[in-house]
């Protein structure tokens, strides 16, 4: 089950796909409300799509760009591509697109169980855990990105 691709997506052309890994992950598996997943955001923003070699959507995650500070979010994997490194390459993927618009740092909330993940890509916690949609986060910043 190994075989994967990411590649960068719009809204426009990817919507179906993006939304039904995050229905999958974010509102059926771990109960966010559903008002609270679809926040208007997704329409400007850049997303990654990971497919299976049968072309399934198996992950996803978006980059949303503030001026020279880019935010990455709704980062997810499907339950039975975790572990496979697929969520790495979105996140690089995330990562180098962010670059390559002119981001000089990312920041993200990342789910508490998920931090050293994210400290692996150099990511870094700022202040308290805090609750998101019932579940337990950091603020995470990654400074000085360069190409």
């Amino acid at each position: 089950m190994s075989e994967f691709s990411v590649r960068i997506v719009s809204w426009h052309e990817a919507a179906a796909q993006l939304s039904a890994v995050r229905r999958s992950v974010f509102i059926e598996e771990q109960r966010v409300p559903e008002e609270l997943e679809w926040d208007g955001e997704d329409e400007g923003a850049i997303h990654a799509l990971a497919s299976d070699s049968k072309g399934q959507p198996i992950g996803t995650g978006r980059l949303l760009k503030h001026d020279v500070l880019g935010h990455i979010g709704r980062m997810a994997v499907v339950s039975a591509w975790r572990g496979q490194h697929v969520g790495s390459a979105i996140l690089q993927l995330l990562l180098d697109a962010a670059v390559e618009s002119g981001c000089i740092g990312l920041c993200l909330n990342a789910q508490t169980y998920a931090v050293p993940f994210y400290e692996r890509f150099g990511f870094r916690c700022e202040g308290e855990e805090f609750s998101d949609a019932g579940i337990p986060h950091f603020r995470m910043c990654l400074q000085n990105m360069s190409s």
